[in-house]
């Protein structure tokens, strides 16, 4: 029987145990996929912690790449051989999982497995953040609060190609390299960025500010936007934002304020196949890169969580079957 990665209950990383299973039988409109690379993502940590609904025992993972094994009915636009990628299923920690066809994203040749499984989340992440939230262009300066993680160096990218002048909070010296590398045009340290960035633009402050630091950074990410501006805010790493009080600086700017999610902007097939024909395109032409990232056997997916816990994690992790 083939092995996966199975969550016996709410707990640490204590709780992952790499057991044998039986191999998953597609139902209609579902692909049997040979798992090749699944990507680690924090909210694989906040599931396992039991902040959200899962029936125990589960294999845990929404993100993988892999090779499609079986196609069933209703399923028939792919093949046995074809390469997908996906963001959006469950299961993804083990050697075979279960993919509904509509969630689905082909995978081109000149993307490997591990770019594939690294890109989906975060790389669809960063497209709608960057044409969908807030449709970012040459004459706007935009404020990166990400701490300088993978999604973050994506985003960097996306906005650099379209022309973007790209301000960016790294709370280390090697994630501000990182970031640099990534193209930001100057990067700062997240204490009082709001002073920093307001010397940075004359006085005018950035047109729009991408946060997923939540609690901490934004009373200060509203008061660096110019007028008219725009926060979009896709995480709380740092906890909840506080009560928004919709008069004082957001009246008198103008601001506006939109919180996303995957969900929202998946709506179909023809827009997953959208933003991730894009993503793999720029992948494949090295206009988009995985900077840094983290391999690691499947059956050590408990020390890849508690690495990505504590910080030690570098850049994107990844598991591999």
């Amino acid at each position: 029987m083939p092995h996966a990665i199975v969550a016996t209950r709410v707990g640490g990383p204590e709780v992952l145990s790499y057991l044998k299973v039986p191999r998953p039988v597609p139902q209609r409109g579902q692909l049997l996929v040979r798992v090749a690379a699944a990507g680690i993502n924090f909210r694989d940590i906040i599931e396992r912690r039991g902040a959200r609904e899962a029936t125990y025992p589960y294999i845990p993972g929404t993100e993988a790449s892999g090779t499609v094994v079986e196609a069933a009915e209703g399923a028939e636009e792919f093949k046995e051989g074809d390469r997908i990628a996906t963001a959006e299923s469950t299961g993804c920690y083990a050697e075979y999982a279960l993919v509904d066809a509509e969630r689905a994203l082909p995978v081109p040749d000149d993307v490997d497995d591990v770019t594939a499984a690294a890109l989906t989340f975060q790389g669809l992440t960063a497209h709608y953040l960057t044409n969908s939230s807030f449709a970012a262009a040459g004459h706007h300066t935009a404020l990166v609060n990400t701490d300088g993680d993978e999604l973050g160096l994506l985003l960097i990218q996306l906005l650099k190609a379209k022309g973007t002048r790209v301000i960016t909070t790294a709370p280390t010296d090697q994630r501000e390299a990182l970031a640099l590398q990534a193209g930001a045009d100057q990067t700062l340290r997240r204490a009082d960025f709001n002073t920093d960035v307001r010397n940075l633009t004359d006085g005018r402050g950035v047109d729009v500010v991408y946060d997923c630091i939540g609690k901490e950074t934004f009373t200060e990410s509203i008061a660096s936007l110019t007028v008219r501006g725009t926060l979009v805010s896709f995480g709380q790493r740092s906890g909840p934002v506080p009560p928004v009080d919709l008069q004082g600086t957001i009246a008198a700017k103008s601001i506006t304020l939109t919180v996303t999610s995957m969900a929202s902007h998946l709506q179909n097939a023809v827009e997953r196949r959208w933003r991730s024909s894009e993503v793999f395109t720029a992948a494949g032409s090295n206009a988009l890169k995985v900077l840094v990232s983290t391999q690691y056997p499947l059956s050590d997916a408990s020390r890849a969580h508690q690495e990505l816990e504590e910080g030690r994690l570098q850049g994107k992790g990844i598991l591999i079957p």
